[in-house]
């Protein structure tokens, strides 16, 4: 009599072994080594790192294979309603089994797993009735004994695994069929552990995510904050600004695009401001983008993000406005200035939701509501070929007009009055009374510049002034003094100043006084060193 490798008795030849018993030695052996890689295996899964996990488990399948002299050895995991091959290893000249084992390929056999059974056959006789359709595949499929273990984890089924003889029929003994379970646990628990390690990364990439994303909601807050100061509110009585606030009322509780006209300095941003404030959204900040502020090959990194690496300098990831806007509110100024490139992603955004990252292949949804500004004809600019006809259609939803100063004059006094007492307050200045007869001037004024203009000139007056009694001359009255001297350097000087108040000071860019002068604006700065113009502070 002889051990088996699983343990069994088995009749063993005369001639095979001498007096001393080496032929059952050399049986006991094999059991041994057997053991032996068990307990080798079980200590590499014990600290493996997730990484190294895929290739240790198809290590191990060659190495149960080739120890028990099998043929194939296969990995199941569970996704969804099906099993799905992960892992598999057989010996030179089998197939592979199939990539996809579903309730409808193998329903007994699919039923006895996901109910954590096992299944068992040395003979394919050895399957019940009911598994009919199951052994017309597995006559098929080739294998013609097998043990499937299940992978059970907190009472849920994660997948099996199975182990499978082609070319002869063998029996499974208790020992062997407990060792295979052993190897079973001992997969299903790395599987386990490498599942709640993602699930760990996962959820620290996302508390990332949010930290990174609620320190720019800080940033921008801060921003807002310090640009908010000394912001005017929209006031006014005049029957235009009151057809514009009435707009403002009726697209606020929506999610519809809204999209803002007007010339510059008529205070597109502070309406802006009005509908975000009055929607479903206004519990979180609104998000702003000046889209002719930066260079266009900066402007899709801004808008969409970017990835480290994504391009040279891009030494960090960038989560982009969308991103940042997501359940908020998005005010895209001067959007005609988006190069064409970017308006068709733009389009997307707005008709999908979805956008990738610079440098990454993830699409990522989200759900922002885009409010677009513009001081440009946008009819125009599509007749031009500088702007995509469906993007317009897209953004001009819900158009509001907002009316320049000169249509509102009758505004005006309250304008001043309200920019009075918040710079006034502000520099420590409180005056008496306005002058009457310069609030009738700054009435007649056509004000180019609009509501902007008026609060430059009238900071510029409180302080000049030192009356309490505050006097307000319009631009044409005070460069009267200026413009008595015909010298071409003052002359230049008052003009490029005009200029600059017009552009609210800003030099670069396309709405910049440069721009409007018709110079380079290294010029515009190289003349204004030398006439002595400074901004205000």
């Amino acid at each position: 009599m002889m051990l088996t490798l699983g343990g069994d008795i088995a009749a063993v030849p005369s001639g095979l072994a001498d007096a001393t018993g080496r032929r059952p030695r050399v049986e006991v052996g094999e059991r041994l080594r057997f053991e032996s890689l068990i307990i080798d295996l079980a200590a590499g899964f014990i600290s493996i790192d997730p990484e190294r996990v895929d290739q240790a488990i198809e290590d191990s399948l060659r190495r149960i294979v080739e120890a028990l002299g099998l043929d194939r050895s296969t990995l199941f995991q569970r996704s969804g309603e099906d099993l799905v091959v992960t892992h598999s290893w057989a010996v030179p000249g089998q197939d592979p089994f199939p990539k996809v084992w579903g309730r409808a390929d193998l329903p007994w056999s699919y039923m006895q797993v996901m109910s954590g059974e096992k299944i068992v056959f040395s003979r394919l006789d050895d399957l019940p009735e009911e598994a009919a359709v199951d052994k017309a595949l597995i006559q098929r499929l080739g294998p013609r004994s097998n043990a499937t273990m299940p992978l059970v984890a907190g009472g849920e089924v994660l997948g099996a695994l199975a182990f499978g003889s082609m070319r002869t029929e063998r029996t499974w003994s208790p020992a062997v069929l407990d060792r295979l379970c052993t190897v079973a646990h001992m997969v299903c628990a790395v599987l386990a552990r490498r599942h709640m390690d993602q699930q760990l990364r996962a959820a620290l990439a996302e508390v990332q995510e949010l930290r990174e994303r609620l320190e720019r909601e800080n940033r921008f807050l801060r921003q807002q904050t310090r640009s908010a100061i000394g912001m005017p509110r929209i006031v006014g009585q005049s029957r235009a600004i009151q057809r514009t606030l009435s707009l403002v009322e009726r697209v606020a509780p929506t999610d519809a695009v809204a999209l803002i006209m007007g010339e510059t300095g008529v205070g597109k941003e502070l309406v802006a401001e009005a509908i975000h404030a009055r929607s479903t959204r206004a519990d979180r900040p609104i998000i702003k983008l000046n889209c002719a502020a930066l260079p266009a090959t900066l402007v899709e990194a801004e808008l969409f993000g970017r990835e480290k690496g994504a391009y040279t300098g891009a030494l960090s990831r960038q989560v982009g406005r969308f991103e940042l806007a997501h359940g908020s509110t998005l005010f895209l100024d001067e959007v005609c200035e988006l190069p064409l490139e970017l308006q068709a992603k733009l389009l997307r955004v707005l008709q999908e939701g979805e956008f990738e990252r610079l440098g990454s292949p993830r699409t990522i949804r989200v759900d922002v509501r885009v409010i677009a500004a513009t001081n440009r004809d946008l009819e125009q600019a599509v007749a031009d070929g500088r702007f995509r006809n469906d993007l317009y259609f897209r953004l001009a939803v819900f158009p509001i007009v907002v009316p320049p100063l000169r249509e509102r004059p009758e505004d005006i006094p309250v304008l001043v009055h309200t920019i009075v007492t918040e710079i006034g307050g502000k520099m420590g200045k409180r005056f008496e009374a306005i002058d009457v007869s310069s609030l009738r001037d700054l009435q007649r004024y056509t004000w180019p510049g609009n509501v902007r203009e008026l609060r430059n000139v009238v900071e510029r007056a409180i302080i000049l002034s030192g009356e309490p009694v505050l006097r307000i001359d319009p631009p044409e009255r005070r460069g009267t003094a200026t413009a008595e001297s015909l010298a071409l350097e003052d002359v230049e000087r008052l003009h490029i100043v005009r200029v600059l108040e017009q552009a609210s000071w800003r030099v670069r860019g396309l709405q910049g006084a440069a721009t409007l002068l018709g110079l380079p604006p290294t010029t515009l700065e190289t003349r204004m060193a030398k006439l002595g113009i400074r901004r205000p502070a």
